[in-house]
This record gives structure tokens, sequence and C-alpha cells, in this order.
């Protein structure tokens, strides 16, 4: 469903629907550019991106923010940013899929999301098999996802 969303080319991986529109390899490395579909309640657990700069721009649907212990919400039109370096998660709130932009800069990080939904690999049960993975894109997993209990 949310691939349908997304048209031609998208993936998903864990009911999140991704589409590169931006890849690494047509930015020179600069940056890459993945237009998301979340369903409600979805978030990645806690987590820093060494590599990368993060910002998301949400055109649909809310998303409530956690970074650096921050909280904060950003509905369509608002936008967040991380900084490489720093502890950060999401959830989409609200009665709607959150559709959003994610800009990674430099690029190359999209290619995670391929290697995980090309294993089907599920978050919590199968994380030994996903650090590896993540270990390979300067991403480590800190904490619990948003309204984890």
């Amino acid at each position: 469903m949310v691939c349908e969303t997304l048209g031609p080319g998208a993936i998903e991986w864990l009911g999140v629907g991704y589409k590169t529109i931006l890849s690494n390899d047509a930015s020179g490395g600069a940056m890459s550019i993945i237009d998301s579909v979340s369903p409600v309640g979805s978030g990645p657990p806690r987590h820093i991106h060494h590599r990368e700069d993060e910002a998301f721009i949400v055109l649909t649907g809310e998303c409530e923010f956690w970074t650096a212990g921050e909280r904060f919400v950003r509905g369509p039109g608002g936008t967040a940013f991380v900084p490489r370096g720093t502890e950060h998660t999401f959830r989409v709130i609200g009665e709607r899929p959150s559709r959003h932009l994610v800009i990674l800069t430099p690029g190359g990080f999209e290619k995670f999301f391929s290697e995980m939904a090309a294993g089907r690999y599920r978050v919590p049960d199968d994380m030994e098999q996903i650090m590896p993975v993540a270990a390979r894109h300067h991403l480590d997993f800190t904490g619990p996802p948003l309204g984890a209990g």
C-alpha cells in the first residue's frame, strides 16, 4: 500500500515505504533524498548517524521528534534538522500516516534501507543481523523508539 503511494521503485521495510528520489550516485556523493511514507505509531529506535547530517521535511501527517533529549512536533511544511553525531528518533503521531522527505548529506545512507528491506529484518527481533549493516553505514542504535514502554 505505501509503495503504491510512492510509485515505481519504492521499497517497503517494516510497513514504511521508501523511494530514493536523489541517489548518492546521481549527486556525486553530495547528498541523497528519500521520499518516505510511515504509518501512525511507526518510528525507528533512537540512533546516531556518525557520517550524515539529516533533515526532514514533513509533507503530510505529524511527527514527534526527539533530538538530544528535546521533544517537538512538526506537521505539514515543518522541518527538523539533525546534525551528524546527534542522538535522535521520531514517531508518527495523530490519525494519518506521515509522508516526509529525508535529506542526508553526504549521500549513501539510502542503501541502508535497501539492505534492510532485502533482508526483511525486524527491529528488535533481528538486531544481530541488523548491527553489521548499521555499522557499514556508520549508524549506532542507542535506545528504544519513542513510546516504547
